[in-house]
């Protein structure tokens, strides 16, 4: 046993938004009838080397693997304990989890987003109120697809103005500055219009994960330490805590290609926000798999906790070359063991 191994938790939210349903808007899943399976396979990839809730494989539409083999590498390599939540999914996870919310995300560009909020919000804090008294870290994940959206209406609505990230190398920056715009008119909002309202805003134009997440982090013991693995869409869960008065060391764990990419904003938000950040230094510029080295050129960047997860695999002393080795085994395993989608490019270089 690795010491340490047993004082964290890691902890996989899953949710579905409606927003992802949007041509053009997310690039989780191979394609739109896709997406429902998404963060299910996403949550199975934390048990075993490929999901067992869809047929085929976590790519997205370009061919390239889920950050959950990312996850999985650090998760195998490190040996840390983890446990998935289903916070708003319409298909459940075949791996173990448990079970807060069925309800997706509604569009908030004509409704509530997340009407059954304070149900979701009051068992989530259940379930922090369980925690064993020995977990001293909680690393809190997510997967959502389409969440990279309700990240900055969430921000917006709390202030923070700025663009957000896309897990593809073409952001539609414009398709979610519209989104911004419908859904604020039909509030009648300004940027900031929602600052103290804490839930409540996330329950209006965020997501189920959101909600989870914050409620969850909120009723955990002060001494217990919160890592949110994550990009944009865990500086709006920051964002959210610190206007619920969360006011408690927050670190905001990612990947480096959030880091670089210079439309999610990572430092500003952490500085605006009061959060600090950390930047997994993975680099697959020279693996063997065109769909991990694109990982370099902007596809994909974050997602699953992979950062997160890296980041706790580092405290106990594991290198990157071997989750990187690790990462690279998986996913070679995946295209060996198929089926995939046509448009996965699996040569060897």
């Amino acid at each position: 046993m690795r010491k340490g191994e047993k004082s964290l938790m890691f902890l996989l939210f899953i949710s579905e938004t409606a927003l992802a349903r949007i041509p053009g808007l997310s690039a989780a899943g191979t394609d739109v009838k896709a997406l429902p399976y998404t963060a299910p396979a996403d949550a199975d990839m934390l048990f075993y080397d490929r999901p067992k809730v869809a047929p085929t494989l976590p790519f997205d539409p370009f061919g390239h693997p889920s950050p959950a083999v990312v996850t999985r590498a650090a998760l195998l390599e490190a040996g840390f304990p983890a446990m998935t939540v289903r916070a708003g999914t319409s298909i459940a996870p075949a791996s173990p989890h448990v079970t807060i919310s069925e309800s997706v995300g509604r569009d908030m560009r004509f409704e509530s987003a997340v009407p059954d909020y304070e149900e979701i919000a009051e068992r989530a804090a259940e379930l922090a109120r369980g925690l064993d008294e020995g977990v001293k870290r909680v690393v809190l994940a997510e997967s959502v697809p389409g969440g990279t959206t309700t990240a900055l209406l969430l921000l917006r609505a709390f202030g923070f103005v700025g663009t957000v990230s896309s897990a593809g190398p073409e952001n539609p920056l414009a398709l979610k500055e519209k989104i911004w715009k419908e859904t604020s008119e039909r509030l009648g909002l300004k940027p900031g219009g929602m600052k103290g309202m804490g839930l409540r805003a996330a329950a209006e134009l965020g997501d189920p994960m959101q909600i989870a997440v914050a409620a969850y982090a909120s009723a955990l013991p002060r001494g217990v330490e919160v890592v949110l693995a994550g990009g944009t869409q865990m500086m709006a869960v920051a964002a959210l805590l610190r206007d619920m008065g969360f006011d408690r060391r927050l670190l905001v764990a990612t990947t480096k290609y959030v880091h670089i990419d210079p439309t999610s904003r990572l430092e500003d938000y952490a500085r605006e926000i009061g959060a600090d950040w950390y930047a997994a230094p993975l680099d697959f510029t020279h693996s063997r798999f065109p769909g991990l080295a694109d990982y370099e050129k902007g596809f994909i960047k974050e997602g699953v906790g992979a950062g997160g997860a890296v980041w706790y695999a580092q405290q106990l002393g594991i290198s990157m070359e071997r989750i990187q080795s690790r990462t690279e085994a998986l996913y070679e395993k995946m295209l060996n063991e198929g089926p995939l989608p046509p448009k996965v490019v699996s040569e060897i270089r």
